[in-house]
């Protein structure tokens, strides 16, 4: 597999178009880490770390509004293997003027767009998500 993080986000798009309540997917740090924020920002209900004795792997448990409709409406990934998307600390990207989330990996760990420029760090962005 040539991109990881592109295959977190379409299972994770794969499973909500087809109303599943969880998704498996194969464990990694940045993996967990992109996780933890789609947790704390309320993208998803809650997460479990499973070990399988290998690699191990992330239970997500998907999250829909009381119409039965994803929250996660758009998971886009924006740098890719091919194509790395950089960004200074001033011209972090915003998305959807603010409603949703840019996750950007910087030397200060992976955070949301609105971290790293709190934070005034640049990095990788990794993908948009709203």
């Amino acid at each position: 597999m040539t991109d990881p993080i592109a295959d977190f986000l379409t299972r994770i798009r794969n499973a909500q178009q087809a109303g599943h309540r969880r998704v498996d997917i194969p464990a990694s740090k940045l993996k967990r880490a992109i996780t933890k924020i789609l947790l704390d920002k309320g993208y998803i209900q809650n997460y479990l770390d499973i070990d399988d004795n290998k690699q191990g792997l992330i239970r997500i448990f998907l999250k829909y509004d009381h119409y039965g409709q994803p929250v996660i409406k758009k998971i886009t990934r924006v740098s890719k293997p091919g194509l790395r998307k950089y960004s200074k600390s001033d011209e972090v990207p915003r998305v959807l003027n603010g409603l949703g989330i840019a996750v950007v990996t910087t030397s200060q760990g992976v955070m949301t767009d609105k971290e790293a420029r709190k934070l005034n760090v640049g990095g990788e962005v990794l993908c948009y998500i709203y």
